[in-house]
């Protein structure tokens, strides 16, 4: 079954319940395998069989719901923001509009509490009828701003999946219906039904329901800022090297081969290679480094890299969403979108809350109706309970914490491909390290050049000329460390497996390890360095020593691992009597030496025995079998060649440090979740009941549904604005210090 994964933008969504009945609209068609839908970005991630099922099923079963979805690309970002700008805009004037006549009608019918007399023409009391049509035509404006919690609210009811439209809708609508009536029953000549009058109630809710969604949608606009701030790198305009001349063109417009032109104080439209010029280049934003690095000729930058002086030419290798940064921004918002597992929980919860709430309204109208004190007082009390229970918070309590901890991450050069990993490194108890790349940087350097009897000066040339000629890793080292004039080589050979064979100066040289070149003398050899002899006119004139360089912050890093209560293993394809004094150098006790890559595997298998968690850190290349197999696998990069399809998170520095960081940050969102739920359920359990009216027997306390609607409205504000606190710790990347 071939697969295809999509994005869907949801609209209608205000709660944990729509999530769950969007979900279900699209899973129950045949050929959907996984859909994930969240609340606080609106948006829906479906796998499906496009031989099966079409997206405009998926399309038709969302509107049949109560809502809409509409097919959105990867790289559409610039949707989500004028999205968010609206729905802000939209729900400020719905406050304002509403609020414009909500005051008025308040102020109306709560005059006479305040000792306020009105003119006998619109009095309640001389003027019943004129009075309640007053308060008819204050509301209907309301009413009209507020009309979705009617005509999409309430019909869910009857599709068997109620939201917080209907509790909304079927709250205000109570209070408006029995008004009418007794504005009827007021015509009729009933003047005592002037005290049935609940537009008030109505129109107030309905307005403080707008402020708090204003509110809400405001806390919002600012989980992302880490996208924000990405997608402020990306420049609009390239300068593109027409002959001898220049001419600005849209980025979009640009094609990899074009030669660009990328002067002091602008940004790097594209990832390209530096052809000309020389620059300081400021890539704090992509890598969290704040260190900016110079770059020449041969160079590679990447888009969003900043120019801090200099005029350069590079070329365009990858443009548009194949750059780093675009590659960047679709990870954090996949982060940002998916789920992670404690959320379950709430859509559990969700899926019953909205059914069970309407039935203890309804249970609370007929206990209070029938202990005598009256429909009016039962209407009350049931109004309450409906507009106070709204499960908003109960829905946002996951996504915005995990949207606001990943964006956090991403400022600090850790990046995480979904919530569920996220949530799951706090859990991690194994840490499997690669050795080369990971543990070391990869990349062979010489850290001594022994002659022997021979001018040391020469015997370099002679090994830097040879190893000029081969591609070798350990020659290239040779070659890089010379950096000066070199001798000519003929007959040049590279025999596989053993060493360079070639002539300089009419004599033969040879140039390889002790066996293939043949010499038996014991030399001072340091520990985990690699030796190249090299034998020229059949005698051997020295060996350059080649050392793989260990990160720097390997070793601290390691050290607080272990402080934390982690088991530390290193894996290498190296011999044991490198690997043993590898580990030695860095603090790891257990290694698996001369292992393959599928052997790594295995023993990461091994390691998850008995449910231990495990995360595998490597270079994302010739580690990605044991990379998917752990637990979590994560990527060491240098943020231009980024392992995104293998590894659950990314480090974008080659610090191994973030991942103290990274755990932290694991640590502090779960913990901000479970604070935002425990929010959302106490606004809940404290709430209903107090607006059913379990206090008013005992001492004479009820819940009047305006303040019940201000504290419903408040509930989704307090989530998100917990989460934002997120954006405030500090990171120290350390453990005891």
């Amino acid at each position: 079954m071939q697969q295809k994964e999509i994005k869907l933008d949801i609209e209608g969504m205000t709660c944990a319940s729509c999530v769950k009945a969007v979900e279900k609209s699209i899973s129950k068609l045949k050929g959907v395998s996984f859909v994930s839908v969240n609340l606080m970005d609106e948006k829906a991630v479906v796998k499906f069989d496009p031989a099966v099922v079409k997206v405009t099923d998926m399309e038709k079963n969302v509107k049949k719901a109560g809502y809409s979805a509409t097919l959105i690309s990867d790289d559409d970002y610039d949707r989500d923001e004028i999205k968010r700008k609206k729905i802000v805009r939209d729900f400020r004037n719905r406050f304002i509009f509403s609020s414009v006549f909500a005051v008025p009608l308040l102020f109306l019918s709560m005059a006479h509490t305040f000792g306020f007399s009105f003119p006998s023409v619109i009095s309640p009391n001389a003027s019943p009828l004129n009075f309640a049509l007053i308060e008819i035509l204050l509301v209907v404006p309301i009413i009209i701003f507020g009309r979705n919690f009617y005509i999409k609210g309430v019909p869910l009811l009857f599709k068997g999946e109620p939201n917080m439209d209907t509790l909304v809708g079927l709250g205000t609508g109570a209070a408006i219906i029995y008004s009418l009536f007794s504005t009827i029953e007021i015509i009729l000549g009933h003047s005592q039904y002037i005290s049935g009058l609940y537009l008030d109630t109505a129109g107030v809710i309905i307005a403080l329901i707008s402020l708090g969604k204003y509110f809400e949608n405001l806390s919002k606009s600012r989980t992302s800022t880490a996208i924000k701030k990405l997608m402020n790198l990306k420049p609009k305009t390239a300068i593109l090297k027409v002959g001898n001349g220049q001419k600005e063109i849209p980025v979009e417009e640009v094609r990899v081969g074009d030669i660009l032109i990328v002067k002091a104080g602008m940004t790097a439209p594209v990832d390209g290679l530096v052809l000309e010029g020389v620059a300081s280049i400021d890539q704090s934003m992509l890598t969290g480094e704040p260190i900016p690095v110079d770059v020449s000729k041969g160079k590679y930058i990447s888009a969003g890299s900043v120019n801090l002086n200099g005029t350069i030419e590079i070329e365009a290798k990858k443009v548009g969403k194949d750059t780093v940064i675009s590659k960047i921004i679709k990870l954090i918002r996949d982060a940002q979108s998916s789920k992670a597992p404690i959320a379950r929980l709430a859509d559990i919860v969700s899926g019953y809350f909205v059914p069970i709430v309407i039935g203890i309204a309804a249970l609370t109208f007929i206990v209070w109706f029938l202990l005598g004190l009256g429909f009016v007082f039962a209407l009350t009390m049931s109004i309450a309970v409906l507009v106070i229970a709204c499960p908003c918070a109960l829905g946002l309590a996951t996504p915005t914490a995990i949207m606001v901890g990943s964006g956090k991450a991403a400022e600090n050069g850790v990046l995480f491909k979904s919530g569920e990993s996220l949530e799951l490194l706090r859990k991690i108890k194994v840490f499997v390290f690669d050795k080369t790349g990971t543990i070391t940087y990869g990349k062979p350097k010489v850290v001594e050049v022994v002659p022997i009897n021979y001018d040391k000066d020469e015997f370099f040339k002679i090994a830097a000329s040879m190893a000029a000629k081969s591609s070798h890793p350990l020659d290239k080292a040779i070659f890089n460390a010379y950096k000066s004039d070199l001798l000519d080589v003929k007959d040049f050979q590279a025999i596989a497996g053993k060493g360079l064979t070639g002539t300089v100066n009419g004599k033969i040289v040879r140039m390889g390890n002790a066996k293939f070149i043949g010499y038996e003398h014991e030399l001072p050899i340091k520990d985990g360095e690699t030796s190249v002899f090299v034998e020229y006119g059949g005698k051997v004139i020295g060996f350059v020593g080649i050392s793989d360089e260990i990160n720097s912050t390997a070793v601290k890093t390691i050290q607080n691992l272990k402080k934390m209560g982690m088991k530390v293993y290193m894996l290498t394809g190296d011999n044991a009597k490198t690997a043993q004094i590898i580990a030695k150098q860095v603090g790891i006790d257990d290694f698996f030496a001369e292992i393959l890559p599928d052997q790594k595997a295995q023993i990461i298998e091994q390691l998850k025995a008995n449910n231990v968690k495990v995360a595998m850190i490597g270079d994302g290349i010739n580690d990605s079998i044991a990379l998917a197999k752990a637990n979590i696998g994560i990527a060491v990069s240098s943020g231009t060649d980024i392992a995104m399809e293998t590894a659950d998170l990314v480090l974008m520095k080659n610090n191994l440090g973030d991942i103290i960081k990274a755990i932290e940050l694991s640590n502090a969102t779960i913990k901000n979740v479970k604070e935002n739920l425990f929010w959302a359920f106490f606004y809940n359990i404290i709430g209903i009941p107090i607006a059913a009216g379990v206090l008013y027997l005992p001492f004479g306390i009820s819940l009047n549904p305006m303040i019940a609607a201000l504290a419903m409205a408040f509930s989704s504000v307090t989530v998100v604005t917990n989460a934002l606190r997120l954006k405030g710790i500090k990171l120290k990347g350390d453990v005891g210090i």
